[in-house]
C-alpha cells in the first residue's frame, strides 16, 4: 500500500535534486569555477563555496556576471592577429598581402616582371592602406571599480550600478589571464578608502578572493587621484622589476570628480614614460562621459553605460585589451 507514495515522493525528491545540481553548475559557471576544478573539490568544501555564492552580496547578479564573461569569450574569439582592418585608401609599400590587383597583373607580362621587382625592391609597390583595433597592451590590466555610495543605485531591470562595475571587472579577469598579463582589482571611493586586490597571472585566481573582491563595498565619496595613482604605481613596478610597459587601466565610475594641476602633471608624465592605455567607462553619468569632463581628458577611450542590463556596452574593451 505504501509503494506508490515512497515511488511518488522518490520521484519528486530526485528532481528537486536533479535542479539543485543544475543550479549548482550555472553558479559555479557564473563565477568562473571550472567544471574540473569542482569535480576535485572535497564534497564539503563545494557545498561550503555553494552556499556562499548563494548568499553572496552580488549573489542576485549571478547570471548578469555570467552573461559578460560569455561576452569577453565571444569577443576574444573574434580577435584576428595581424587583422587588416577597414579599408581607408591606398599606399606604397612592400607587403605582397595587400598589393592592389594592378600591379600583380604586371607579373603577368615577361617585359614587366624586372618593372615590378625594382618597385618591390624600392618599396614603392601600391598597396590597400587599412586601420583596424590591435590589442596592444602587455603590462598589467588594472581595473579601478568606484564603490561609492551612488554605485549602490540601481537602474534599468534592477540592477545596480555596482552590480555591472564588478561584473565587468571579473570580466578582465578573464581576459588578462587568458592574455597571460597580470590583473589588478583597486576598490575606491573616497580619497581616504581604497582596496587593492592582485591576481598575478602565474598564479591561480582562487575563487575566494575573486569573491572578497566582487563582495567588498566601501561607500563614501569619489576621488579619482587616489586610485588613478596607485593604478599607475602597479603599472611603475611592473616596468621596473619585469621591464614590461603598456599597461592598461580601467576606470569605472558613475561620478565626476576634479583633480589638481600639479597632479595632472605627474600623472601625465606617468602615463608618457610607461605608455599605459586609459579607458573611461561612466555608469550611468552623462555628465562624466561629457566632453570637457575630467574623466574624458584622462582616458583615451571613454564610454557611457545607461542600460545596465547590457553587458555589450563595453564590449570593444575585451577586442582591444
Amino acid at each position: 500500500a505504501a509503494v506508490p507514495g515512497i515511488r511518488s515522493a522518490a520521484r519528486k525528491a530526485a528532481a528537486r535534486a536533479a535542479e539543485a545540481v543544475r543550479e549548482e553548475a550555472a553558479l559555479m559557471r557564473a563565477w568562473g569555477v571550472a567544471p574540473g576544478d569542482l569535480e576535485r573539490m572535497p564534497f564539503d568544501r563545494r557545498a561550503r563555496l555553494a552556499e556562499r555564492l548563494r548568499t553572496s552580496r552580488l549573489a542576485e547578479w549571478a547570471e548578469l556576471i555570467g552573461r559578460f564573461r560569455q561576452m569577453a569569450r565571444g569577443e576574444r574569439a573574434r580577435k584576428v592577429e595581424n587583422a587588416t582592418g577597414e579599408l581607408v585608401g591606398v599606399t606604397l609599400g612592400d607587403d605582397l598581402s595587400r598589393v592592389v590587383p594592378s600591379e600583380l597583373a604586371g607579373l603577368g607580362l615577361p617585359e614587366l616582371r624586372a618593372v615590378f621587382a625594382a618597385r618591390y625592391a624600392a618599396g614603392e609597390l601600391m598597396l590597400y592602406d587599412s586601420r583596424g583595433e590591435r590589442a596592444t597592451g602587455r603590462g598589467a590590466v588594472v581595473a579601478c571599480v568606484d564603490t561609492s555610495h551612488s554605485m549602490y543605485e540601481a537602474g534599468p531591470g534592477g540592477v545596480t550600478r555596482e552590480a555591472w562595475a564588478k561584473a565587468c571587472a571579473l570580466a578582465l579577469l578573464d581576459q588578462a589571464r587568458h592574455a597571460k598579463r597580470d590583473f589588478v582589482g583597486i576598490l575606491f571611493s573616497s580619497a581616504d578608502k581604497i582596496q587593492v586586490f592582485r591576481f598575478p597571472a602565474g598564479s591561480p585566481a582562487g575563487i575566494a578572493q575573486v569573491l572578497d573582491f566582487a563582495e567588498t563595498f566601501l561607500g563614501g565619496g569619489t576621488s579619482y587621484q587616489r586610485p588613478l595613482s596607485e593604478a599607475a604605481g602597479v603599472l611603475e613596478a611592473e616596468f621596473d622589476d619585469a621591464a614590461r610597459a603598456r599597461g592598461d587601466i580601467v576606470m569605472i565610475t558613475d561620478d565626476e570628480c576634479g583633480v589638481t594641476e600639479e597632479w595632472t602633471r605627474g600623472w601625465n608624465e606617468a602615463k608618457r614614460r610607461l605608455g599605459f592605455r586609459v579607458f573611461g567607462v561612466a555608469v550611468g553619468a552623462p555628465l562624466a562621459a561629457e566632453a570637457g569632463s575630467v574623466l574624458e581628458a584622462l582616458s583615451d577611450n571613454l564610454r557611457s553605460v545607461e542600460d545596465f542590463t547590457d553587458v555589450h556596452a563595453a564590449a570593444d574593451l575585451f577586442r582591444v585589451i
